[in-house]
């Protein structure tokens, strides 16, 4: 479990303004689950999904995402995850494989979001994407309700990772548009 705590280059959670939020996000709290509530409620309602804003700001870390309020599902996970391990609560990556035909006909690509690990109910997956139409990722444990439920030829990923996968790493950090994250989404 100690390993779905470790702060990373990207997971920087010791940068001053996520130290600053995560603690704000807690005040008045001291169950993991508020905690944790608060932390996915702001990811997925205070921080734009790029591809819905069509923004051609590029974050991968954790800091930037906030510091910029947008980020690719992808990102958004990095930020939350950052939020939770800086309040001890044990969080790592999952994913999706998913049509995305909505931004081009025939395009796949991985989707990203968490695990949580909550003391009473174990881990617990969570997508903080952000709503719009058509999108409704809740937090209501012990009931999972994420940002996508799998079509035909969709598929999870079955691990829970401490570190974003490099394939995720490696597009966030060299697609620094819109149209060239659309052209060029993470596919296994």
């Amino acid at each position: 479990m100690k390993n779905f705590l470790k702060e990373t280059n990207i997971i920087n959670y010791s940068d001053e303004n996520i130290q600053k939020l995560s603690k704000k996000l807690a005040k008045g709290f001291t169950k993991d689950i508020d905690i944790a509530r608060e932390c996915f409620l702001y990811v997925r309602d205070k921080i734009a999904h790029a591809g819905d804003i069509k923004s051609d700001i590029a974050t991968c870390k954790a800091s930037e995402v906030l510091r910029h309020k947008t980020g690719w599902c992808f990102a958004k996970s990095h930020l939350l995850c950052a939020l939770l391990r800086a309040n001890d609560i044990p969080s790592g990556f999952c994913y999706q494989r998913l049509d995305c035909s909505e931004y081009r006909e025939g395009l796949f690509s991985l989707h990203g979001f968490n695990a949580i690990y909550l003391k009473n109910n174990g881990w617990y997956k969570v997508d903080a994407r952000g709503n719009k139409d058509g999108v409704d990722a809740q937090f209501n444990p012990p009931f999972e309700k994420l940002a996508f439920e799998l079509q035909d030829n969709e598929y999870e990923l079955p691990d829970i990772y401490v570190e974003p996968l490099d394939i995720i790493l490696k597009s966030l950090e060299t697609n620094n548009s819109y149209q060239k994250m659309v052209d060029n989404f993470p596919d296994i």
